[in-house]
């Protein structure tokens, strides 16, 4: 490690890394273990950033907010770069919306209604990074990414940077081909469609409420745990099931929304770990429906 070291502080600078990071600080549910190096690049220094680890062998696991992960009690082995405020640039020209991989959704949404940009709406409590909302096809309140995505820039696996398509990005439901392809995503262009800013402010109001009152927002959370299963709804299915305010150690299913799981305090990734295993059993053996989990699972648990 102390070779990559040496290499690395060539091209970062020391503030932007660290030795044994509590990935508790970069993840929405307060839970993960040590990072064996946490990297904070900007964009022009990525790719010397992936060289050098990828000649010494080092794995690199990229983050954006840590808003749908979770990390387990013992960490993540090698390198973990996260992509923030220093990859978050946006730019606004007509139509269309330029952002970086780290850039908030809730930012860029912000930029959208100012410039009286609508259909990002739907983003605007989203608690992501663009390039994390790109990868899983992040969506809420009937939106999702495929539906404003002109192109995505990538660097892929052997090195080079490829703008991807619409089509080529493969969106379906939580899903593009970033993970299978190992593509790195870089930023984005947006193609939004003109409209008042009251309209479009009017509409985010809406949803904002929605969300407040339906949704667990004064817990740390990973936002829906589950994916939707075809023909239901993940939160009913649980209560159905009788899990409302399961709780194992600090790890509660909500009863405000029971599709969420939450740290209600003190929980451990392998509370949080167990608590959907036990809610994935039940739900099976109540219903026959097999719940599986929107949310990441990384590192060692």
């Amino acid at each position: 490690m102390e070779t990559v070291l040496r290499e690395l502080k060539k091209v970062l600078r020391e503030d932007q890394i660290r030795e044994q990071e509590p990935l508790s600080r970069h993840t929405t549910f307060r839970v993960g273990g040590p990072a064996d190096l946490f990297l904070t690049p900007d964009s022009t220094q990525i790719s010397d950033v992936m060289q050098i680890l990828k000649a010494h062998q080092v794995s690199a696991t990229v983050i954006g907010k840590g808003s749908n992960l979770l990390v387990g009690d013992k960490g993540i082995r090698g390198a973990v770069i996260e992509f923030g405020k220093q990859i978050a640039q946006i730019h606004v020209e007509g139509s269309k919306i330029m952002a970086e991989a780290g850039a908030a959704l809730a930012a860029v949404a912000q930029q959208a209604y100012k410039a009286g940009l609508a259909d990002m709406e739907f983003a605007a409590g989203i608690p992501g990074s663009v390039g994390g909302a790109l990868v899983m096809n992040a969506g809420a309140y009937g939106g999702e990414m495929k539906d404003i995505v002109e192109s995505v820039k990538v660097l892929s696996k052997d090195g080079k940077i490829m703008e991807l398509s619409n089509e080529q990005m493969d969106f379906s439901y939580r899903h593009s081909c970033v993970t299978e392809q190992e593509y790195l995503v870089l930023s984005a262009v947006l193609k939004l469609q003109q409209e008042e800013p009251e309209k479009i402010l009017a509409r985010m109001e809406q949803l904002r409420e929605q969300r407040v009152s339906k949704q667990p927002l004064e817990y740390p959370s990973a936002g829906s745990t589950f994916k939707r299963p075809e023909g239901y709804f993940a939160g009913k299915l649980i209560m159905d099931a009788g899990l409302a305010d399961y709780t194992i150690g600090g790890a509660a299913v909500s009863k405000k929304h029971c599709g969420f799981v939450i740290n209600k305090g003190g929980a451990t990734a392998a509370d949080i770990l167990a608590l959907i295993k036990r809610v994935q059993q039940v739900v099976k053996e109540q219903s026959g429906v097999e719940l599986e989990p929107e949310v990441k699972l990384i590192g060692e648990f």
